[in-house]
């Protein structure tokens, strides 16, 4: 499956001057919600990410994604696995689990994101769900970064990668796009401004 070729074919791999959550800048950006937009592709890579999952081995409970980024790949990746699907979100820049929503001691939840870059908001997230008792099995993204390992990928851990090597992660590629903090980005130089077109800018 050629996941950059969905991407691009969504209008979803954008290119220009980005202020990305971290508060970096890059000149490219992933917009899985142009992919994850059309169902029968959400589905299709859900599929294909769950088939990754299964083949492993790997013994979920619960499928558990971080608000907003991560609430359809993660919906589309519980149905694909059969299991149940909860998140968390933000109230107050604090992340929670709310509207009901209860883990039993021991439960096993896979943490699922659209995109990976450093997996701090999952681990926020993992963070509430361990609070209340649950296990964290694994981490699970359409794409990843490149900044964390994933399974049967050749990319090694950065230091900047949050999750725990002691759990597998689980993703459809890797994109590797230069990254830049804002007093050395080349794009600010040449005078561009940057824009923030994720969940948390617009």
């Amino acid at each position: 499956m050629d996941i950059k070729k969905i991407y691009m074919n969504a209008n979803a791999l954008l290119e220009g001057h980005f202020k990305l959550s971290s508060g970096n800048h890059s000149q490219f950006y992933l917009q899985s919600a142009k992919v994850l937009e059309d169902p029968k592709t959400a589905k299709l890579l859900a599929d294909e990410l769950a088939a990754q999952i299964k083949a492993d081995g790997l013994e979920i409970d619960t499928v558990c994604a971080p608000a907003l980024g991560g609430l359809i790949a993660g919906f589309a990746l519980a149905t694909a696995l059969d299991v149940r699907f909860i998140f968390a979100e933000r109230v107050n820049g604090q992340m929670q689990i709310r509207r009901g929503f209860e883990v039993k001691q021991g439960e096993k939840v896979l943490m699922c994101e659209d995109i990976i870059t450093t997996g701090g908001s999952a681990m926020e997230a993992a963070a509430v769900v361990k609070e209340l008792g649950g296990e964290i099995v694994g981490v699970a993204a359409l794409a990843n970064r490149g900044f964390c390992h994933r399974k049967g990928s050749d990319i090694r851990t950065q230091p900047n990668c949050k999750l725990p090597q002691d759990i597998p992660f689980f993703a459809l590629a890797d994109f590797t796009f230069e990254m830049y903090s804002p007093d050395t980005c080349p794009l600010c130089k040449d005078g561009s401004k940057a824009i923030k077109p994720g969940s948390r800018g617009n």
